[in-house]
């Protein structure tokens, strides 16, 4: 059998946003880098959940916010170095 995991689904999902990401932020669209930040998190949360078999949990409600992804401190960061250029 010859199935991918969901970590590597996970990891390639994660790896194209980084990329979609680092290019709206060359483009200096900070707004498409923290949209795309936030469609990341839902379609992690999505393919986990299909995976899963669970998807009578979506859509996932948040309290209190945007959550701190890796992907948002991502976005900060690149946002950092490009006020500072």
């Amino acid at each position: 059998m010859n199935e991918r995991s969901l970590v590597q689904d996970l990891n390639d999902l994660h790896a194209s946003y980084v990329t979609a990401i680092n290019l709206a932020v060359a483009d200096d669209d900070l707004q498409s880098a923290d949209r795309l930040a936030g469609e990341y998190d839902t379609e992690a949360i999505r393919l986990i959940a299909e995976r899963e078999g669970r998807t009578d949990m979506l859509p996932l409600v948040r309290r209190g916010g945007q959550p701190d992804t890796p992907l948002r401190r991502l976005v900060r960061k690149l946002s950092t170095g490009r006020a500072a250029a």
